[in-house]
């Protein structure tokens, strides 16, 4: 199975929010990563059929998705970032329902329905109403439903907002078990969700894809920009002002610094083994300041 990815673009008006990107993708986990606005929601809309590309096609088998029609979405399980239900269902009624629309029998409906609440812990809850849980419980019953038809093709859109981080472990496992024979896109902006399970990264801003491959082959381009060092708090606060601190931790009246950058910050630092997390803040900065207190700093 290849689904085909041809020079796609979206555009609205003068604005292009997808801009030209091409991908072919086989049985596996690909991890689309990228910050918000980078154009990930609506590249997989296109995946799914829920929009039209203004240029360029997408291909299942060498087959135009639009061509294929309702064979193509029988394929799909898809998980927005924000999925509709009906509060006064409860998770049992909605996957019914779901199950019904998807158009599995009663009886698969029941022994799917059960299958996947339990795999997503929720059975012990299934009779009741959707309002009253929490977000991170809906969006387990969003990944539930979306496998409900036991898709060839599965795209999850930030899967695991509104996850605990032990929700996001087990997760992850459901995941990376399930992908033997799919294709599974995986969109999100939180690096340790991709960077265990994925086989392939595609690195997203600004409409394009930056680049692509496995993690190891991805954080390789970092070798020799991640620096680690030791210093006062008042040097921290100068060196601030003129490096990108990937990550800080207090000791005593140190503190411990991971810094980015193309020359040693210090002259005692030393290099660090490079991580993905690394790679999302190098090419990321301008984004993660925008969301968080990242330093200011010029970048290597």
């Amino acid at each position: 199975m290849e689904l085909a990815i041809e020079a796609i673009s979206k555009r609205y008006g003068k604005t292009t929010v997808v801009d030209g990107i091409s991908a072919r993708l086989h049985p596996g986990i690909y991890g689309l990563l990228g910050a918000n606005g980078a154009g990930k929601t609506t590249l997989m809309r296109m995946i799914c059929s829920v929009l039209s590309p203004t240029s360029g096609r997408i291909a299942l088998d060498e087959q135009d998705i639009t061509s294929l029609g309702e064979a193509y979405r029988d394929l799909l399980g898809y998980l927005p970032q924000e999925f509709g239900y009906y509060p006064d269902f409860t998770a049992r009624e909605f996957m019914h329902y779901v199950a019904a629309l998807k158009g599995l029998t009663p009886s698969a409906a029941k022994h799917r329905t059960a299958e996947l609440l339990e795999k997503v812990s929720l059975l012990d809850v299934q009779h009741k109403k959707i309002r009253t849980y929490s977000g991170g419980m809906k969006q387990r019953l969003g990944i539930a439903q979306a496998l409900l038809n036991d898709p060839r093709i599965l795209v999850l859109d930030e899967p695991t907002a509104g996850l605990d981080p032990k929700e996001r472990v087990r997760f992850r496992n459901m995941i990376a078990d399930l992908a033997k024979d799919k294709i599974v896109i995986l969109s999100t902006h939180i690096v340790p969700d991709v960077e265990s399970i994925a086989h392939q990264i595609l690195i997203m801003k600004k409409g394009r894809i930056l680049m692509s491959g496995t993690a190891q082959e991805l954080t390789r381009s970092m070798e020799g920009l991640v620096w680690a060092c030791r210093l006062s708090e008042r040097e921290t606060e100068q060196l601030g002002r003129g490096f990108l601190i990937s990550n800080l931790r207090h000791e005593g009246n140190e503190v411990e610094l991971r810094i980015i950058s193309a020359v040693p910050p210090v002259a005692d630092a030393v290099q660090a083994t490079p991580t993905l997390e690394d790679l999302y803040l190098y090419h990321f900065r301008e984004e993660s300041e925008s969301h968080s207190s990242t330093r200011e700093g010029a970048r290597p």
